[in-house]
């Protein structure tokens, strides 16, 4: 009757010679590298449960498949709902869940479905969001299932003013073409079309554009219908699921999907912030596997980590309820009151989670020599170091067992 959130990431692979090594998608942003792709399943919560290593050409569905046999086959789960993203969960892998029977899911639609149901006829209407910012719909495209669609202004904003810099930034491309074609630096419609090519999507708004090519002129414009309809859908997306309202509300069911944030920042955790698993210099397929599990295994371990140890770091405490999963999070006055103070209410300072554990590590044994006796000291611990092993329930390590 639980969630499994399950998101697939990258890391690259230096050598040649690793049999998982092979050319993808890099989520890393790493061009010309090899990579292998890694499928994490964590609770709702962004604890990680497991881990699968594939090659590096594989794609989120087929990674997907295998994790829900996990899922059934291995952890003997029958009753669970798994939430992935639209790449993720496609209606491919959604009509195999269903040949299954048991599992359910919660993802999202892609925008060409989002604008089928917004269509003059559909049930994707703007008069939905203008006294609320979620609303639940059905359609006969999917039967069975729960559509939750969300309005997020902020999100909206945001979007229309990443388009707009986006098509600014191609018409500064194309103008230095137009001037050259104006002052017959550059004739020829073959010629000022392989120009114009090489710019005109650079930065994926090609489809915004109309421009017309002869051999003596270049003139372009911009596709303002278009672009009114697409910003008529900014901020807008659908969650779909087949969970009954009577176990999810929709409520419920946004904030179940939202939570894929937790996988991510376990991500961030086992490649960037807390651990080392890029890039990958291991080539044995057993050792490429052994590295990532370990590296899965420590971020584990920080999960906990993070949330004993959240009285010392600025993280919120006690993060408000959110009676409307749309609009964005805020932080409690606890946690703002931490932030003003930098420090907690024994007054020991405040660090970031890396920052802590770095002034952990200055906590040190020596061993010191005076006249042929040798002996072990411990460096004196600060309030912070005490204040961290009495959160964690443990005592600080005074003399070495040497039993």
């Amino acid at each position: 009757g639980g969630l499994a959130m399950f998101d697939l990431s990258s890391s690259w692979v230096e050598g040649t010679r690793c049999p998982l090594a092979a050319r993808g998608h890099s989520r890393d942003g790493k061009r010309g590298k090899e990579q292998i792709t890694y499928g994490l399943l964590t609770d709702p919560d962004g604890r990680p449960v497991a881990v699968r290593v594939f090659a590096g050409n594989t794609a989120d569905p087929t990674a997907f498949t295998e994790i829900v046999d996990v899922v059934s086959d291995e952890f003997g789960l029958y009753d669970v709902a798994l939430v992935g993203d639209r790449g993720m969960i496609t209606n491919a892998r959604i009509a195999a869940l269903k040949d299954l029977g048991g599992l359910s899911w919660i993802t999202c639609l892609r925008a060409p479905a989002i604008k089928k149901l917004a269509a003059d006829d559909g049930p994707l209407q703007m008069s939905l969001f203008d006294t609320q910012d979620l609303a639940e719909i059905a359609h006969p495209d999917y039967p069975g299932e729960r559509l939750i669609a969300c309005r997020n202004p902020i999100l909206a904003a945001e979007r229309a003013r990443k388009r707009a810099d986006l098509l600014a930034a191609t018409e500064a491309l194309l103008a230095p073409i137009a001037a050259r074609v104006a002052e017959t630096r550059l004739s020829g419609a073959d010629a000022i079309g392989v120009a114009v090519g090489k710019v005109i999507n650079r930065y994926k708004v090609a489809k915004h554009f109309d421009y017309t090519i002869t051999d003596e002129s270049f003139t372009h414009s911009r596709k303002q219908d278009r672009i009114d309809t697409e910003a008529a859908l900014d901020g807008i997306y659908l969650i779909r699921t087949p969970l009954p309202a009577d176990r999810l509300d929709a409520t419920a069911v946004v904030t179940a999907y939202k939570r894929l944030s937790e996988v991510e920042r376990d991500f961030r955790s086992i490649k960037t912030d807390d651990l080392d698993l890029r890039p990958i210099y291991h080539y044995l397929e057993d050792r490429v596997r052994a590295h990532v599990l370990i590296c899965t295994l420590a971020a584990y371990l920080t999960w906990h980590l993070r949330r004993a140890l959240t009285p010392l770091t600025y993280t919120d405490e006690h993060p408000p309820a959110r009676d409307n999963p749309v609009a964005p999070a805020h932080r409690s006055g606890h946690a703002h009151a931490k932030a003003a103070r930098h420090t907690d209410q024994a007054g020991n300072r405040l660090h970031d989670f890396r920052g802590l554990l770095d002034h952990l590590a200055t906590l040190t044994r020596n061993t010191v020599s005076v006249d042929g006796h040798t002996f072990d000291k411990i460096t004196t611990p600060t309030g912070v170091q005490r204040r961290a092993f009495d959160l964690l329930g443990a005592p600080i390590p005074i003399t070495l067992d040497h039993k």
